[in-house]
């Protein structure tokens, strides 16, 4: 289990390892960011699981053009003759080698620790990611030395793409560059290949090139994805430590068109470099801790002796706060143009990039409510600017900049997310001037009509896509098969729509300051909210539709996308209508975890993700469970209770398990992207998620204030 600690000012997690057994050290991950889309990320065995796990993937065009660089290194001491091993690698049939046995436990603050303890020795191995570059230090402290020994780390690279897997067949190379403490250039050969630089000062290099085969990766075997990988290694480092000492091994990714040959005599680490990254990283995490500071002495937390189970940490306590708040910037990113750099948000850890429906949803969580305001005006312009027929872009290419607009609902979270901009920061300039004119165009363009057959139909209600087309956040397609086809008028969207309408309509100018003939938005509201109510209300069922197809025929299946219609600043709902949609989904799907994506009475509901690509995608929103979805449904239930102090209290009990599990479970310090449907709910997906995170911090703020 893991522990949430507070040592001064400074907030870790720790896991003691050495009672587990190493499936449950494998079933518990760590990530480490540093603000442009590069990452670290691996378990707390030191094994990696997953392809996208290693020790250094870089971003070379942020967030895009992610390589993994440095998977994982062979750490070993000789003693009298003796190795011991303490590395971990999955193999086939077993783990070899299977240093887990040494290790005693695992810590993470601005870095990863692993602490080892043999008979000869006390080390300490930490993995720091600095702060916007694509480099990595990794630290051997050896804190005990009983006897003089050998140690030795030999480096494994990848230099692929993160979403492939290297295979022998490829070329690599490497050459060491520069004079006493110069480093290991490995390269990758090809015409648009990139270059790794490894040096470890105070150790020699040894020259003994390798391919090792078939490593196995669990987690995406299970995922019924290719699960083996070659990975070659150069030679190793080794030096002798007759004494507590510390060894630093680093590795920088570079194109090959950056002069790193050239660079390297100047770029030697001093001795006290890593110390100088700790604080760095250190300077940057109290600086978001100030931040969130500011908000947080708002908070009155009429809930503080709701705690977490097994444990003496009441939810009131600002470690968790700050937790909250540190997990929100692991999605805050650069986003790099020929213009310069712009703050972006990716969706999720390991394998999104920045989606524009997720970045809105997000962005109240992740930047507002922890007091980041000019990351958040940075986000909506960058979006804004590359705004395309009335359309905000879905998401960015992996590789490039190009923008993707398969989306009908990413422009409305736009605007619903420009107007808490507004709210929280005050900032009507930035506003008024560069978002304001966007938001009109947006609207207009879906009155009118625009791609993908978005427009409002006679009834003012937005219709779109059709059964070739998924354009919902229920999006899950395989094969040609939608699993969820949500084409015509979706309730979500509607919801979206209405509550963007009664938003403008605060902003026209009176009656007669208009021009002539034009529609108000005060009109378009009320008839998008009759017709929604005609629409989407089933009496006999007591909750809104889902959605209706445009041959007229009726979703009525019970989902989470009408707590939207409820949770929303403007409701096209009566007060008792919204109760009764708030109950009928706390009744059938509310979860320790979030909310699930379809009824389980239903015919078509699937409680457990898992499988191949095809039987997931087929789960994905047929019975899951999505804990971004928590955020709305608290907000939703202290509304229809007038923000009473037992339903916080209540609310409070709803959000205890996300908050265990975002110290506890699956990565810590992050929430998961989905859950299964069925008990006892296991986190599936990404390992982080942005609007998991976001809509928890929300949740979180709405009971404590």
């Amino acid at each position: 289990m893991s522990t949430l600690q507070q040592v001064g000012d400074r907030t870790s997690l720790s896991v003691l390892t050495g009672d587990q057994a190493i499936e449950n050290l494998l079933t518990t991950e760590w990530l480490l960011t540093n603000g442009r889309g590069s990452y670290a990320s691996s378990t707390i065995a030191g094994c990696n699981t997953r392809a996208y796990h290693g020790l250094l993937i870089g971003s070379l065009r942020p967030p895009a053009n992610r390589v993994m660089a440095f998977s994982n290194c062979l750490e070993m001491i000789i003693s009298d003759g003796k190795i011991f091993n303490l590395s971990t690698f999955e193999f086939a049939d077993k783990f070899a080698p299977a240093g887990y046995g040494f290790l005693k436990k695992f810590r993470q603050d601005v870095g990863v620790h692993y602490d080892f303890e043999l008979q000869s020795v006390g080390l300490t191995k930490s993995v720091y990611l600095l702060r916007d570059a694509n480099r990595v230090a990794i630290e051997y402290d050896f804190t005990t030395v009983r006897k003089p020994v050998e140690f030795v780390s030999r480096p494994f690279v990848g230099l692929r793409d993160f979403h492939t897997l290297q295979k022998s067949y490829v070329t690599l190379c490497s050459r060491w560059v520069g004079s006493q403490g110069g480093g290991l250039i490995v390269r990758y050969e090809t015409p648009d290949s990139c270059e790794l630089l490894l040096r470890c000062p105070g150790a020699s290099f040894v020259k003994d090139r390798q391919w090792w085969f078939n490593f196995v990766y669990r987690r995406d075997k299970e995922r019924g994805q290719n699960f083996k990988e070659d990975l070659w290694t150069p030679g190793f480092f080794k030096c002798r430590i007759d004494s507590p000492a510390r060894i630093v091994l680093w590795a920088r990714l570079a194109e090959s068109a950056e002069p790193i040959a050239r660079t390297i005599e100047i770029e030697q680490p001093a001795p006290d470099s890593v110390d100088r990254v700790r604080r760095d990283l250190y300077r940057h995490q109290e600086s978001l801790k100030r931040k969130a500071r500011m908000v947080r002495h708002d908070l009155q937390f009429p809930i503080a002796d709701c705690r977490l189970k097994n444990s003496d940490l009441e939810i009131a306590s600002p470690r968790f706060f700050e937790t909250l708040c540190l997990a929100a910037a692991a999605f805050v990113t650069e986003r790099q143009t020929d213009d310069g750099s712009r703050t972006t948000i990716l969706a999720g850890y390991p394998w999104f990039a920045d989606w524009g429906r997720d970045a809105f949803i997000a962005l109240p969580g992740l930047l507002l409510a922890t007091g980041r305001f000019d990351e958040a005006k940075s986000v909506l312009t960058t979006f804004a600017a590359v705004a395309d027929k009335g359309m905000i872009p879905n998401r960015f290419d992996d590789r490039s900049e190009t923008a993707h607009f398969n989306s009908v609902d990413a422009s409305l979270w736009f605007i619903n997310a420009a107007f808490q901009y507004l709210q929280a920061s005050g900032d009507s300039e930035t506003f008024t001037k560069q978002l304001l004119p966007t938001i009109r165009w947006i609207v207009e363009s879906y009155r009118r009509g625009t791609r993908f057959g978005i427009s409002a139909d006679t009834d003012g209600l937005i219709t779109a896509g059709n059964d070739h087309t998924q354009l919902t956040w229920m999006d899950a397609k395989y094969d040609g098969v939608a699993f969820t086809p949500r084409f015509g008028k979706a309730v979500e969207i509607n919801a979206l729509w209405y509550n963007c309408l009664m938003q403008m309509k605060n902003l026209e100018p009176p009656p007669e300051s208009r021009r002539a003939g034009t529609q108000s938005y005060e009109s378009m509201a009320d008839k998008v909210g009759a017709g929604f109510r005609d629409l989407f209300w089933n009496q006999d069922k007591g909750y809104l539709n889902d959605c209706i197809l445009p041959d007229g025929s009726v979703d009525d299946s019970l989902r989470p996308n009408q707590i939207f219609a409820v949770s929303l600043e403007f409701s096209p709902l009566s007060a008792q209508q919204q109760k009764s949609v708030v109950d009928a989904v706390q009744d059938q799907l509310l979860t320790p975890y979030g909310l699930r994506t379809l009824n389980p009475l239903a015919e078509d509901y699937k409680g457990r993700y898992t499988g191949s690509p095809q039987d997931r995608d087929e789960a994905y929103h047929q019975g899951t469970v999505w804990p971004y979805l928590i955020g709305a449904f608290v907000e939703s239930y202290l509304k229809v209770n007038e923000f009473s102090t037992e339903s916080k209290r209540q609310s409070a009990e709803f959000i205890l398990p996300l908050l265990q599990h975002l110290t506890e479970d699956a990565c810590l310090g992050s929430i998961s992207e989905i859950f299964d449907g069925d008990a006892p709910q296991l986190p599936k997906g990404c390992i982080a998620q942005a609007w998991s995170v976001a809509e928890l911090i929300r949740a979180y703020q709405l009971v404590s204030s």
